[in-house]
């Protein structure tokens, strides 16, 4: 994938379909050039087995298609630029109340092979927009500032109203944008 947002994308999905109701998206730059992206979920989690072959591009659990390729192409991405993937997750069958996924992926933004980051405050609100049942924890980190959601305090002030209404998303990426330009403007990498 061109864009780190589109493995975000497809990875978030993995999280829904795999039932969860809790996502936390975080992006932590350092001062040294690196970026870690962390997904975790509360969903169903994987087996063994399932953890053990998850990174083959010729294996998934999906029956609509013989192919998964996101989680082998985030590796890649990662792995092209020095950085590296980790996979941990405990499955429901293990652990009924601590099961779910965490998914990180370390890259070195300096390196000529990092994708571009691509545009995250729509891929958000495109995930949130599409199971606004779900609460999402979105921070991007770096070092002289941080954006951040959290749909389980937008839930707090809209009572019935559901986070997939046009107006929310509106207002989602109004919110995230006035982030990001307040850190545009104090020269940051975003």
């Amino acid at each position: 994938m061109k864009e780190l947002s589109l493995n975000i994308l497809d990875i978030t999905q993995n999280s829904i379909t795999a039932g969860a109701s809790e996502i936390t998206i975080a992006l932590d730059e350092d001062a040294a050039g690196w970026l870690t992206l962390t997904i975790a979920d509360n969903g169903c989690g994987m087996t063994e087995e399932t953890l053990r072959r998850v990174r083959d591009p010729f294996y998934t659990t999906r029956t609509t298609r013989k192919v998964g390729m996101g989680i082998s192409l985030l590796q890649l991405a990662a792995e092209q630029t020095g950085g590296s993937l980790t996979i941990e997750s405990v499955h429901e069958s293990v652990d009924p109340v601590g099961h779910g996924t965490t998914l990180s992926a370390v890259f070195d933004t300096t390196s000529i092979d990092f994708p571009p980051l691509g545009d995250i405050i729509e891929t958000l609100c495109v995930t949130i927009q599409g199971h606004p049942e779900i609460d999402y924890v979105f921070t991007h980190t770096t070092p002289s500032c941080t954006a951040r959601l959290a749909t389980a305090e937008l839930r707090q002030v809209l009572g019935d109203v559901s986070l997939g209404e046009f107006e929310v998303i509106e207002w989602i990426r109004g919110y995230l944008t006035e982030q990001y330009e307040a850190k545009d403007e104090t020269h940051t990498n975003l």
